[in-house]
């Protein structure tokens, strides 16, 4: 069976978003910011409501903030 991930650009969207603290980000997620830190270095999968959330605050779809990747 193949390995797979998902990766994200969570930390440049924050970057790009006037620099957007990890704090800040979870505060309007609902998620604690350890949680954002854990998703960003990839060690974390969200679930489906926390991906929507984060891709919503930054005005994007899922797929522009999340990538499934197959090995």
């Amino acid at each position: 069976m193949a390995a797979s991930s998902i990766s994200n650009n969570v930390r440049e969207l924050r970057f790009f978003a006037d620099e957007m603290t990890q704090q800040e980000l979870a505060e309007l997620v609902g998620v604690s910011r350890q949680t954002i830190m854990a998703i960003e270095k990839c060690k974390y999968s969200p679930t489906l409501e926390v991906a929507f959330k984060i891709a919503e605050v930054f005005g994007q779809s899922i797929n522009e903030v999340f990538q499934y990747k197959t090995h």
